[in-house]
């Protein structure tokens, strides 16, 4: 827990990835951030391989949530911790003030998954100057098949594809060169995960509560065309384009990211 003002609850993405790269010292001038450790995360618990499902890590975060008293409190959820956040909150409406869904999408199913290949394919062509680029894609794939390989295996093979996730990673590397470093990923058992896509289209409309939608525009994962679905489906929910950032936009545009966030106040 981090900052001053009302409770943000902070759900990082992964699945597996700790919470510290998502830690925000402008926005804990405006919340007091509460960063949770996500299931098989850092000190919590691991569980067996069938119990790594969306409403494990959401009925976790309600316990979190429950844990700060009887007031509703913000969620920030980046990523897959925005399907966890949207998971939680439809079912606990008044149990949050307000949501900021941060680089993340009310679907995840194979139109996604295709588009975000595509976007990855078509990284080296948006640095043709820079040789590393080209062995993104590769690596980004490599990291997926590693998912189950062990902590260690699993952060190294994550840090080599992390380019990809920024809107230039290259003019900016040693900016970044130590988050790359500290990323901290944790392995997930063979066979976890939902049986079915994670897709909540027809129930965006129940979620009432200020939302702020928050993307990067050159996020080959979860950019403008997936934040726009959560805008266009939640009812009054401010979209904000970060048009110089990718996937981490609280890191490349920090003020701007910050900002669009506080706006959830209001």
């Amino acid at each position: 827990m981090a900052g001053r003002g009302p409770y943000c609850v902070v759900h990082s993405g992964g699945p597996g990835l700790g919470w510290a790269y998502l830690r925000s010292p402008e926005l804990e001038e405006r919340f007091t951030m509460v960063y949770l450790e996500p299931v098989g995360t850092g000190g919590s618990g691991r569980l067996p391989a069938e119990d790594y499902r969306l409403a494990t890590y959401a009925r976790f975060l309600g316990a979190v949530v429950d844990h700060l008293g009887t007031e509703p409190v913000y969620v920030l959820g980046h990523s897959f911790g925005g399907f966890v956040a949207q998971t939680y909150t439809l079912e606990h409406r008044d149990r949050v003030a307000g949501l900021i869904l941060y680089s993340t999408s009310p679907y995840a199913g194979q139109e996604f998954w295709e588009a975000g290949m595509a976007g990855l394919d078509a990284h080296p062509q948006r640095h043709p100057d820079v040789p590393e680029a080209a062995a993104v894609p590769g690596l980004f794939r490599a990291a997926l098949a590693a998912v189950t390989d062990g902590d260690d295996v699993l952060s190294r093979a994550f840090a080599a594809a992390v380019p990809v996730y920024f809107a230039d990673f290259w003019a900016r590397r040693e900016e970044f060169a130590n988050f790359r470093t500290a990323l901290r990923m944790y392995a997930v058992p063979a066979g976890a995960g939902d049986p079915a896509p994670f897709d909540v289209r027809d129930r965006l409309g129940e979620l009432t509560m200020p939302t702020v939608v928050i993307a990067g525009r050159h996020d080959f994962l979860a950019g403008p065309v997936w934040a726009q679905q959560l805008a266009d489906g939640i009812p009054g929910a401010r979209p904000v384009i970060l048009e110089s950032s990718g996937h981490f936009g609280h890191l490349e545009q920090p003020g701007a990211f910050a900002e669009a966030a506080a706006r959830i106040i209001d």
